[in-house]
C-alpha cells in the first residue's frame, strides 16, 4: 500500500463521517489557535516593552538611593551635592549630562476636568539627558528652577484628559494638589518605559516640585539620570559614579548605599519576565491542545469499534498488521493536521483583533505572530494527532480477523 492510497483512504473515512470528524478537528483548532494567539500576545509584550526600554538611550544609566542587594547601615540619601560632583569633568571625564530628578504623584485639574499623573521635578538638563522634544512650548530653564517658579511642562496624555487635546495649552493655567500652574509647554509621546507610561506625566522645577507639592528634604533627590558621552564608555561611567559615591559616603567595596541601574540591566530583566510571561501563556494554551488530542483518541477509539468488520475483512483479505496500523496513524494526523491550518488562521485573526482593540484603546501593542510559533504549532498538533492516534491504531492493527467478522 503506497501513501498516495492510505493518505487517499484516511480521507474518504473522514468525509463519511463528517460531523464526527468536525467535532475532533475543533478541540484541535481550538488548541493551535490558542497557542498561536498566546505567543504572538507574548511576543508582542516582549518587543513593545523592550523597545520601549531601548529608546530610553542606550548611553543613560540609573542612579538609586539604598542597595538592592543588601541592607546597609547608615544609608546615606542622594543630595544635589553628589549630582555635582557627577558634573566634575576632572572626576567623572565620561560623563556628558546629569538630570537628577524627585517625583511623586499629584492630582491634576482645569475646568471641571481632573486627572492624578505622575509629577517629576526636573532641572534644566533634563531634556537633553532624556532627549525630550516638545510638540509646543519651551522646557523648564535654571531660571525657573533658581525661582521656584509655578510652571508646568504637560505629558500627552496628561494634555488630552484635562483639555481633550495636545495644542494650544501653552498659556493655559491649571491647578496642582490645588496650586495654580501656568503651562508653559507639551511634551511628545514616548510610550511606555522602565517606571510606567513617560507620557502620563507633569514636569515642573525641581526645587518647586520638592517644597510645594511632594514636601522633600532640601537638597535630595530621589533618581539621578546619568549620561554617557557614547554607548561603549557606560561600563566606565559605572565605575565612575561608583567611585565618586564611595569617596562621598565613605563606604566601602560591597557596601554601597546606591544603586546603579544601566540600560543592560533593565533589558535583562524585562527580557526575562517577558520570556517567563510568554512560556506560561504558551503552556496554558498547550493544554487546549493536549485537550484536542485526547478527543482524537476518543473518536478514533469510536472508529474502530464501528469499523470492526471493515478492519477482519481488510485482513482477511491479505491486509497485514502494519497496513492497519498506518491507516489509523494517518486518519489521526490529517485530522491533527487539517485542525492544526485551520488553527493557525484562527490564531493570527485572533492576535490581529487583539492588536485592533489595543490600537483603539490607546495601548502601543502589536501581537508578533511569528513564522516559528506557526511551525511549533502545526508539528506540536501534528505530533498531538500521531501520539494519541496510536493506541487506537494498534488496537485496530491487533484484532483478529475472525473474532473481527463475527463481532455484532
Amino acid at each position: 500500500m503506497n501513501i498516495g492510497q492510505v493518505i487517499r483512504e484516511a480521507l474518504e473515512s473522514i468525509i463519511a463521517n463528517k460531523l464526527r470528524a468536525a467535532l475532533t478537528i475543533l478541540g484541535i483548532v481550538i488548541g493551535v489557535a490558542a497557542v498561536i494567539a498566546m505567543l504572538a500576545v507574548g511576543a508582542g509584550a516582549q518587543d513593545t516593552i523592550l523597545g520601549s526600554i531601548s529608546g530610553i538611550g542606550t548611553n543613560l544609566l540609573f542612579v538609586f538611593q539604598g542597595n538592592l542587594q543588601q541592607d546597609v547601615r547608615n544609608e546615606q540619601p542622594i543630595t544635589m551635592a553628589d549630582v555635582s560632583a557627577l558634573k566634575d569633568v576632572y572626576q567623572a571625564p565620561h560623563i556628558q549630562g546629569v538630570a537628577p530628578i524627585v517625583r511623586g504623584s499629584v492630582k491634576a485639574s482645569f475646568s471641571g476636568e481632573s486627572t492624578s499623573p505622575e509629577i517629576y521635578g526636573v532641572t534644566s538638563e533634563f531634556e537633553s539627558v532624556r532627549n525630550y522634544k516638545l510638540i509646543e512650548g519651551s522646557f523648564i530653564t535654571d531660571d525657573n528652577v533658581n525661582g521656584q517658579a509655578s510652571v508646568a511642562l504637560l505629558g500627552p496624555e496628561v494634555a488630552d484628559k484635562l483639555f481633550g487635546r495636545r495644542e494650544l495649552i501653552t498659556g493655559e493655567t491649571i491647578r496642582i494638589e490645588g496650586q495654580p500652574f501656568r503651562v508653559i509647554g507639551v511634551l511628545e509621546s514616548k510610550g511606555g518605559g522602565s517606571f510606567g507610561s513617560q507620557d502620563n506625566v507633569i514636569l515642573v522645577p525641581i526645587t518647586t516640585a520638592r517644597i510645594r507639592l511632594l514636601d522633600k528634604e532640601r537638597d535630595n533627590v530621589d533618581v539621578v539620570y546619568v549620561q554617557a558621552i557614547n554607548a561603549e564608555s557606560v561600563p566606565i561611567v559605572n565605575e565612575e559614579i561608583a567611585q565618586i559615591f564611595r569617596t562621598r559616603h565613605r563606604t566601602v567595596l560591597g557596601a554601597d548605599d546606591f544603586t546603579v541601574f544601566t540600560q543592560e540591566d533593565f533589558l535583562s530583566l524585562a527580557g526575562t519576565i517577558t520570556n517567563v510571561l510568554t512560556i506560561f501563556l504558551g503552556g496554558i494554551a498547550a493544554i487546549s491542545l493536549l485537550v484536542g488530542g485526547i478527543g482524537i483518541m476518543n473518536i478514533m477509539l469510536v472508529s474502530v469499534t464501528e469499523r470492526t468488520k471493515e478492519i477482519g475483512l481488510r485482513k482477511a483479505v491479505g491486509a497485514r498488521k502494519a497496513d492497519i496500523l498506518i491507516q489509523f496513524l494517518t486518519e489521526s494526523s490529517l485530522l491533527s493536521l487539517i485542525g492544526g491550518i485551520i488553527g493557525i488562521f484562527f490564531g493570527w485573526l485572533i492576535s490581529f483583533a487583539v492588536g485592533r482593540i489595543a490600537a483603539a484603546s490607546g495601548t502601543p501593542f502589536t501581537p508578533n505572530v511569528s513564522l516559528n510559533s506557526v511551525l511549533l504549532a502545526t508539528l506540536f498538533s501534528t505530533a498531538v494527532g500521531l501520539f494519541f492516534g496510536i493506541y487506537p491504531a494498534n488496537r485496530a492493527a491487533n484484532l483478529q480477523p475472525v473474532e473481527a467478522l463475527r463481532y455484532e
